[in-house]
């Protein structure tokens, strides 16, 4: 599969992707764009049938007809930080103190200007109704497809998602699971928290977006563009950010923009990048 047909500057960190932005190189002047609404959705879910729970906050900025994402710990986000970036344009919030913010304004202004259509590389992915389990495998099972079908024996996944490490397992593929909140997984595998240290030791990484909005998203791009290996992100946070790092590290993403398979009961659908299928 190939990256984004549009033409698009060359960047490897989110520094430069910001800096591309304000300099209109993906179009109007986000000085000129303005955010209409933000809010926070917090999520706290126990599978059916599974021993533990986990729970989610994610700050979302609309920007007309689109919404950007951006996950923070529960409780992390000050209440402030909403009345930032109500009526403040993209430019000024690219440009804020909190990494969230930025990396949810930067999504916001992406998800305008190249939406999650075919012209933009997307292949739409449906997600069938019902459970909230049942959707979570088949998000799983499309997110694991991004993966090669060979040569890979280990993979290094980070921001632990027990339906991902199922789909792993059943596949006969061989797995770290990393969290910076450590824990176990629902077999009871104990979860690294220093991913940095474990991937020289895996073929390929599966990697949340979350690390965009808790700064170590950088190091694991670096890693992958010096050494060729698979990073296939899973992206509610930065949906429409990740695709822009397809070539230059990044070789796969499902992408899920606002809102996410956990909101709702019905069909549904995601936007894959890249991969092998």
């Amino acid at each position: 599969m190939t990256a984004p047909t549009l033409h698009e500057p060359a960047v490897r960190t989110i520094d430069q992707l910001i800096q591309a932005v304000r300099t209109g190189s993906y179009g109007p002047d986000p000085a000129q764009e303005r955010i209409a609404l933000a809010f926070t959705t917090a999520q706290a879910v126990r599978h059916a049938g599974r021993s533990s729970g986990y729970r989610n906050e994610v700050l979302s900025l609309r920007l007309d007809a689109a919404v950007g994402s951006c996950a923070v710990e529960p409780g992390a986000l000050p209440a402030a930080a909403l009345d930032d970036c109500v009526g403040a344009s993209v430019a000024e919030l690219l440009a804020h103190p909190m990494l969230p913010v930025r990396v949810a304004a930067l999504d916001a202004y992406l998800s305008r200007v190249r939406p999650h259509t075919p012209d933009h590389g997307a292949r739409p992915y449906a997600l069938p109704a019902g459970s909230s389990l049942h959707r979570s495998r088949a998000r799983a099972r499309a997110v694991v497809d991004l993966l090669p079908v060979t040569g890979i024996r280990r993979v290094l996944v980070i921001g632990v998602v027990n339906s991902l490490l199922e789909q792993l397992r059943e596949r006969g593929a061989g797995y770290v699971p990393c969290d910076l909140k450590g824990g176990t997984t629902e077999w009871g595998e104990p979860v690294r928290t220093d991913a940095l240290a474990e991937l020289e030791h895996c073929d390929a990484v599966l990697a949340s977006g979350m690390t965009l909005g808790n700064g170590t998203f950088q190091p694991l791009l670096d890693h992958a563009a010096a050494t060729g290996k698979p990073l296939v992100m899973f992206a509610q946070t930065g949906s429409a950010v990740l695709p822009r790092f397809l070539g230059a590290g990044v070789s796969a993403v499902s992408a899920e923009p606002y809102p996410f398979f956990w909101l709702d009961g019905g069909p549904g659908v995601i936007h894959r990048y890249g991969g092998s299928r």
